[in-house]
């Protein structure tokens, strides 16, 4: 009797031993199949997201400079502007450009643009911000250290109360102040010069614009 009783609790355990040796197997091979699901749908949704961005920034394939992509020239007008006559390339790059004028009046620039919300910079900038903020219909205001302060001060304080400009230094301009927008360019003697005030009427969200109304916040900043 205790004997067929110790046999029937040992059968009993090694039962009991192997359900939860198959629920383990069962748990395991769950926790294998969930993991590897997952990973297939992450990695389904970061090259959605790829694509995605890409398609909507106009970002080119190999990310390459403008270099052959922008082409043409300045021709001076009467009112002392400079416009650029020739193709201006649009596309966003990672790399570095490099610009036919300094500073550069468009070409293929950073997917993220300067903020250009009466923003005043004291130190240079990467071209290939700025000239994404000029495709946004902004004025840029740059001076080289040759440019009187006064002058400098008085630019700064119009640019604060004026959207859709900025404004910083350039070292490797050709005249110590400089206005630019898209495709346009002149220079001014100072801050009281009244071509100031006329470039800013024009090309400040002017016809030249490429993308109009384009934001000139949320981008990058000092």
């Amino acid at each position: 009797m205790g004997s067929a009783k110790k046999s029937s609790n040992t059968a009993r355990q090694t039962r009991i031993a192997e359900m939860r040796r198959a629920e383990e197997a069962r748990d395991r091979r769950n926790r294998i199949l969930t993991i590897a699901v997952s990973a297939v749908v992450v990695a389904g949704l970061v090259v959605g997201g790829v694509v995605l961005v890409r398609s909507q920034s106009g970002d080119s394939d190999d990310a390459t400079a403008s270099d052959g992509k922008t082409s043409g020239k300045f021709v001076a007008g009467a009112d002392g502007v400079r416009t650029w006559k020739g193709d201006l390339s649009r596309n966003h790059v990672t790399k570095k450009v490099s610009y036919p004028a300094e500073p550069p009046v468009g070409g293929d620039h950073n997917q993220v643009w300067m903020n250009c919300n009466g923003d005043v910079y004291t130190e240079p900038l990467e071209n290939e911000n700025a000239v994404h903020s000029l495709e946004h219909g902004a004025v840029w205001v740059t001076y080289t250290d040759k440019a009187p302060e006064a002058d400098v001060e008085k630019l700064a304080a119009k640019v604060k109360k004026t959207p859709y400009s900025l404004m910083s230094p350039v070292g490797k301009q050709k005249d110590p102040i400089m206005l630019t927008a898209w495709g346009h360019q002149r220079t001014v003697t100072g801050a009281d010069d009244p071509n100031v005030d006329k470039f800013f009427e024009k090309f400040v969200q002017g016809e030249q614009t490429p993308e109009p109304g384009a934001a000139c916040t949320n981008g990058l900043s000092q």
